[in-house]
């Protein structure tokens, strides 16, 4: 029997989200013979080595940071709390990571509006530019959610808010997003998606008690199948890029924790994301971008002129799909980091099950734009994209009720008349 959601509660905004559901020899030599040197190069050695630590650049996909050396506000801990406290005792108490990011922001504030208590955690970093996260942040302000502004790998922070705040549930969805970046900067994807995904494991499955856990995975880790639509029964082995090979690896370390301390946790395999708010690098954000500036767009395809499609999946259904994984998570069954019992493991595909060419996706903004884009048509380079993604949603329809009702033709309009309003009293640089 299918757990009971909560029902929707709607209201008016760009975001359309309110759903409620619930020489080293020769110094050896001379440091030998002559004590006090030895002691004043100890001294050195170890003046530099601290030196070294305090001043290296930052890890990959973020700062260097602890409870101790993360700046926050000597009141966070009580805005925190405020944050936190649902509406009624039948609601959730939920810790969104990743809440300035695309769906992270559209995710808390559906909670927030359902009267779910949200807490927010965001390292805020410079993948795409930070103006738009904080510009999402100001929309969590305004309805009363805290984001608390640190990395998901400060350890000693988490294990602090887990003391403060007795989450029931945790969305995890910060992550080092995009499969050509990993081309650049590969380290930041182990940073992010393995190491901080670990480090959340590590906080929830010592927390008492144990929160239930809906983790992002993505479509990308159907990699080179070639079956389609892809189901979440396909095998997952063959990797296109370093991106999906992170995922699939959470994919494993979440089983992993599930098995062996009890953490009821949920995976979401989201196919291509868009709308309002979205991300700068997905290809009809800057398409747009392009379009309007009378741009060269480059459009890929593969071999033999074959066609490159998307599951395109609109956010308001993606978010619904969030809040439903929420609402029919069962509990964990562990305490302060041993196991009870046999734990909730799942994992469900979020797509529109309707693959759109991305020759398809540019005509329709070149419409809704009223604009002719001026395209140029390429191979697709080996960079770690596939050629098309298609979701087989029967399992998420049967267990969450997931029903996508969004096409892209509607998305997008919702999409451009945002971008047109956000974009259009910035200075024209900004485009």
């Amino acid at each position: 029997m299918m757990t009971q959601l909560k029902p929707p509660i709607l209201s008016s905004s760009h975001l359309d989200t309110s759903i409620k559901f619930k020489t080293p020899s020769y110094a050896f030599y001379r440091l030998r013979f002559h004590p006090t040197r030895l002691t004043l190069w100890s001294f050195l050695f170890l003046f530099f080595l601290l030196l070294f630590f305090l001043c290296s650049p930052p890890s990959a996909g973020g700062k260097r940071r602890s409870l101790q050396t993360t700046r926050l506000p000597s009141n966070w801990e009580v805005k925190a709390r405020n944050s936190a406290r649902p509406q009624s005792k039948t609601d959730f108490t939920v810790l969104v990571t990743g809440a300035a990011g695309f769906v992270g922001t559209h995710v808390a504030i559906a909670l927030k509006n359902r009267g779910d208590g949200v807490v927010g955690l965001d390292n805020f970093n410079n993948y795409y530019e930070t103006g738009l996260k904080k510009a999402r942040k100001t929309l969590l302000d305004r309805r009363g959610v805290y984001i608390i502004e640190a990395d998901i790998n400060d350890a000693a922070l988490l294990t602090k808010l887990f003391e403060i705040v007795h989450f029931t549930h945790v969305m995890h969805l910060a992550a080092q997003a995009g499969v050509r970046y990993a081309m650049h900067n590969p380290a930041s994807y182990i940073h992010s998606n393995v190491n901080g995904f670990v480090t959340l494991l590590e906080a929830s499955k010592n927390a008492n008690p144990q929160p239930s856990i809906v983790w992002a995975s993505s479509s990308s880790v159907y990699g080179l199948n070639s079956k389609v639509p892809f189901s979440e029964k396909d095998t997952t082995d063959q990797p296109a890029s370093l991106y999906a090979a992170t995922k699939k690896a959470g994919e494993e370390i979440a089983h992993t924790y599930n098995h062996i301390y009890g953490l009821s946790i949920t995976g979401l395999r989201f196919f291509t994301v868009y709308g309002p708010w979205g991300r700068p690098d997905m290809a009809y954000y800057f398409f747009t971008k392009d379009i309007l500036r009378r741009k060269e767009i480059k459009i890929f395809e593969g071999a033999d002129h074959a066609t490159v499609a998307r599951d395109f999946t609109y956010i308001d259904d993606v978010v619904k799909g969030c809040l439903a994984a929420l609402d029919t998570a069962k509990k964990s069954t562990g305490s302060g980091g041993k196991k009870r019992g046999t734990a909730q493991l799942r994992i469900y595909n979020l797509g529109n099950t309707s693959p759109v060419p991305v020759v398809k996706l540019v005509s329709i903004l070149e419409k809704l734009l009223k604009v002719k884009a001026k395209k140029r048509v390429l191979q697709m380079p080996r960079n770690g994209d596939v050629l098309f993604t298609h979701a087989n949603i029967s399992l998420a329809r049967k267990e969450l009720g997931y029903k996508p009702s969004t096409d892209l033709e509607t998305g997008l309009k919702k999409f451009v008349k945002w971008y047109l309003s956000y974009y259009g009293g910035k200075k024209k640089s900004a485009w």
